[in-house]
């Protein structure tokens, strides 16, 4: 590990009164290994990032050192995976951590502005029909992001006033159904487990609800455990809540991309329960007689 560190450093000379020169720092110069320990990402996949953003990183400027859109990138990523702060990880790239800051800033506008490129909700019969082809491979790709709410926000009044909530509402998905666990209200897009279940095939219908919605509480886990600026054990984001929520849609669009690279979701190590305890709640019931007689009319025919 400590090769390709140093061959990193002899790159960047010291000129003047703190200023460093990145002309010489390229990506073939650095080992597979060191790229994927450090910056979370192996080297392909850092080069399609590359490819990707290129145009939008490179802009016209007045200085003769830009920086160019290769070291943006790993600026951005090291501070998404590691978490560490921007004035730590721009020395190990040779940067100021006003440099830092900008290329963090930067890259995560990028990544913004093709977030319809890589997250989108299936919103027509073939786009559906895709998702049903390739169902089991789809898991853990995110397909709708909210960010425009507080933390501090109950989940299931996020989702009512969400742009998928309206889209269900207005029954712009005629098949399938979402899943939520008992914080959310039966709908007939909507199902939630039964609170009281009584018959075998009530428990197998629990069963089957759980195990498939596992899949998002291993999607959330994997996420903060490749993005550590997201997961608060080195505290929490010291920004604006508009670039905090901007920085969260820059970590899944690259969740989704590594997973179209057939990168797989990273397993959160066990560390005990650092999850803070799970607040009581009663379950939401349904007014909706139809809902009821959808979830009911699921369990006899395929749970019984």
């Amino acid at each position: 590990m400590a090769i390709p560190i140093a061959v990193l450093d002899c790159d960047l000379f010291l000129h003047g009164r703190g200023q460093r020169t990145l002309d010489r720092f390229k990506l073939e110069d650095v080992s597979d290994e060191y790229l994927l320990s450090v910056y979370g990402f192996p080297r392909q996949f850092i080069d399609y990032l590359v490819d990707l953003l290129r145009n939008t990183l490179t802009r016209p400027t007045q200085r003769s050192r830009a920086i160019a859109p290769e070291t943006q990138i790993l600026a951005a990523l090291g501070f998404y995976t590691s978490g560490s702060f921007q004035t730590r990880m721009g020395d190990a790239i040779g940067i100021s951590q006003a440099s830092m800051s900008r290329c963090v800033s930067n890259v995560t506008e990028a990544l913004v502005e093709r977030a319809p490129d890589f997250i989108s909700f299936p919103a027509d019969e073939a786009s559906q029909q895709r998702i049903k082809d390739v169902f089991y491979r789809l898991a853990g790709m995110l397909l709708n992001v909210e960010v425009q709410w507080p933390g501090s926000m109950q989940d299931s009044a996020i989702f009512q006033q969400s742009s998928l909530s309206r889209h269900f509402e207005e029954e712009a998905c005629k098949e399938g159904w979402l899943l939520g666990d008992g914080v959310y209200q039966l709908q007939k897009w909507l199902l939630t487990p039964l609170h009281y279940p009584e018959t075998t095939a009530e428990y197998r219908y629990n069963m089957a609800h759980s195990a498939t919605h596992s899949a998002i509480e291993h999607t959330l886990g994997a996420l903060r455990a490749r993005f550590r600026c997201l997961d608060g054990s080195k505290g929490t984001l010291q920004y604006s809540p508009e670039k905090c929520s901007r920085i969260v849609v820059a970590c899944c669009v690259l969740h989704n991309i590594a997973l179209q690279h057939g990168l797989e979701t990273w397993t959160p190590p066990a560390m005990g329960n650092q999850d803070q305890p799970e607040e009581e709640f009663e379950q939401i019931e349904s007014l909706d007689s139809e809902a009821f007689r959808i979830r009911q009319e699921l369990i006899l025919n395929h749970f019984s």
